[in-house]
Order: structure tokens, then sequence, then C-alpha cells
């Protein structure tokens, strides 16, 4: 088939610029075969040719278009992610945000986030995401891997000028392990390894354990199975199992998790969660069926809200209910009502006596209109962006209302 070419006009701003080595033709039109006609400007533009290549950011000419650029530095076992330009000037971040992964996980885990936090605080935030606790070695206990992530965290502010301010950010398991480091690093007068505490937060935190009442929603909430995964928890995740199930007896001591609701003789868990000015807990409502939703929320089951009270913010179209807290750090007295029936409330209300000394904020999410709403207890820190990116008003939500 033969196509007929009719007259084809083709015009030519007339703001193009000028080359030497391209001259205009001498007519403002110039045809070509097949009636292919170009039109070039009578005449010239005043811009010169430099400022045109400028605007057009053609080669060496190109304008230097100040676009932050987000650096990664090994640093202390973990990776620090921070503005390159914010670390080259005089006035440095100062405000360390440790990023905690959660059971089987890794540094990589908070990548999403971290990029985020940088993006949005470029001269204001330091970002580390710790690696002393990944893969299996989340298998080795919440007091060992408390232990190492404490060590990690005062490596890192050795080795960074300038820190003032701490804050956490910590991901199911990842959150006990930060409550356990913080005890650790606890230093009068109210300070974490000698820095202002300022966020405390956690995301599908198992702040209660696992033991029994759908807090380990997997078991859809059958006693027998609870029973029996309160007695092999061990064999599947070594000690961090017994420590998540409550059933850990060293050395005829209470469960660890009983004691991190608590102050003892060395470790002052209570009282450095107190120091910080904010403590949050951001919990799934349903489809995580790793961790329940009292137990993310640190609430008793009359203390959820109703279903009909669950509201969509249309800023946050996965935030679903928030439960502000009280951030002035006033009194510490606890008005929990203690009531009892079995040795597995017991210890759930030990925990909640002591965890209910403090202020949180409270943030429930549900993904139940959202294709990954399956892999929930991951979209809700959008741990792998191609698969859990619908949680990124979340990760948002953090931020925009992240204390600096």
């Amino acid at each position: 088939m033969i196509t007929s070419f009719s007259r084809l006009q083709i015009s030519i701003p007339e703001s193009i610029p000028y080359s030497p080595r391209f001259p205009l033709p001498s007519q403002q039109r110039f045809r070509f075969r097949f009636g292919l006609y170009l039109r070039f400007p009578a005449q010239r533009k005043s811009l010169d040719q430099m400022e045109w290549m400028n605007r057009l950011g053609i080669g060496c000419f190109a304008t230097n278009r100040s676009k932050r650029e987000v650096k990664t530095e090994i640093d202390s076992g973990g990776e620090d992610f921070f503005d390159a330009a914010a670390m080259e000037s005089s006035e440095k971040p100062d405000h360390l945000v440790i990023m905690v992964n959660g059971i089987i996980g890794s540094s990589a885990d908070w990548k999403y986030a971290a990029e985020q936090f940088v993006k949005k605080f470029p001269d204001k935030v330091l970002v580390h995401r710790s690696e002393s606790n990944s893969a299996t070695l989340t298998f080795d206990g919440v007091d060992k891997m408390g232990e190492r992530l404490a060590n990690e965290v005062v490596s890192v502010i050795k080795h960074r000028n300038g820190l003032r301010k701490i804050s956490f950010v910590a991901h199911s398991l990842g959150g006990l392990v930060a409550r356990y480091a913080i005890g650790k690093l606890y230093e009068q007068p109210g300070e974490i390894a000698g820095l202002e505490p300022i966020n405390f937060i956690t995301f599908a935190t198992p702040h209660l354990g696992s033991r029994g009442h759908r807090q380990f929603p997997i078991l859809c909430g059958l006693p027998f199975l609870e029973r029996k995964a309160s007695e092999t928890a061990h064999l599947a995740a070594g000690r961090t199992g017994k420590h998540l199930f409550l059933v850990d007896k060293d050395d005829g001591k209470p469960p660890l998790l009983i004691r991190m609701a608590t102050d003892s003789d060395d470790l002052k868990f209570i009282s450095a969660l107190h120091a910080f000015k904010r403590r949050v807990a951001y919990a799934n409502v349903n489809f995580d069926y790793m961790v329940g939703w009292r137990t993310s929320s640190i609430r008793r089951p009359n203390e959820l809200p109703e279903p009909n009270l669950l509201a969509t913010d249309p800023s946050y179209p996965h935030i679903v209910y928030v439960e502000q807290g009280n951030v002035d750090n006033g009194s510490c007295q606890s008005t929990s009502t203690v009531v009892t029936t079995d040795e597995s409330n017991d210890l759930e209300e030990e925990m909640l006596h002591g965890l209910g000394q403090l202020s949180w904020e409270r943030v429930d999410v549900s993904f139940h209109n959202s294709k990954q709403r399956y892999a929930a207890h991951s979209t809700i820190q959008v741990k792998t962006y191609w698969l859990h990116s619908d949680g990124k008003d979340v990760v948002f939500h953090m931020m925009d209302h992240f204390c600096l």
C-alpha cells in the first residue's frame, strides 16, 4: 500500500537557539521532498545559546538542580541513611532514629521508611537501620538481642558527632528488643545513651506476648492449639519463643516480659519508656496472623474500639482509629483495674498494669480493602515495596506526627 503525502507542515518554536555549527536556512521555509515543510523563525530571540542550553538541561551547560541525595553507609553492623549535603554542612542532623527489624528480619525491612524519613527531614535526622539481630539471630531471646542492639546504638553514637536526640522505630519482635535495649541504655536524669529520648514507636509488636486469647491469630483462638504452641514454641523460635509465650523461668525469675513491665534493680524498663516524649503503638485490626490486635495495641478486650466507631481518614486510608495519648509525661500512676481468672490472665494483667502506667498513642490500622491485606503484618511497615506498598500511608502518618 502506498501512502500519499499531502502538505505536512511542522512549525519550529520561535525560541529555538541558534548555533553556528547548524546555521538556519536563509529562507523562512525549507522544503523537503514529499511536500514536507519546515518553518523557521525569521528573527532570533534575545536569549543566548548558553541560557537555552541551561534551561533545557543539555550537556555541560545543564543547570545543577539541587536534588538531594540520600546516602547509605555501613556503620556498627547496621546501615546509616542520611542526606549527603546535610552531613557535609556545618549543622549536621542531630536526631538519631534507630530502626529495628522483627523476627527473621533484617535492616532491609526498613529500607523504604528510612529513605522517606531522610527525604522528609534531610537536615534533621540520621537514620540507622539496625543489623545486629537479623535472620536466625532473632531466635536468641529478647534479652540477648536487646543487649546486642544496645551495644550497636552506643557504637553508632560514638562514631557520629553532634547527636543530641534519639528515637526508636521498631517492627514486631523488634519492639520488645528495643524496649529491652533502652532499659540497658537508660541513664539518669532521663537520658538514653546520653541523648534526649523523643519518640518510641512500634508497629505490630506483641507487647503482651503471644500466649493465648488470640494473641497469635494464626492459631484461630483454639485453646488446644494455643496450649501446644506454648509448649513447643522453643522448638520453632528458640529462647525467643519461650519469651513470647511467657514460659521462660530463668533462675526461678518471672517471665522476661513480666519483668520488662516494671523497673528492677539493674534495669529500669518503665523509667526508660517514661523518658520518651511520645510512645506510639501501631496495630493491625485484622488480617495480621502473627500478632493480635490487643497485644500490639496494649489493650484489654473491653478497651478495643467498637467496630462501628472505626472511621477512615481520607488522608491516610488505612488508619481507621486513633487514640491520642497524653504526651506531656504527667503522672505515672496506673488507673488499671485488675481482674483475673486464670494464670494467663494474671500474667497479661500484670503487663497491662505496668505498661498502663504510661500514656500511649494507639493507632489502629486495617487493610481490609487492600489486595495486600493477607500480608498485613509486613504491609504495615512496607517491608518490600512491590509487595507491601499499600502500607505507605501508615509510614507517612508516622512521619507526619513524628516529634523532632
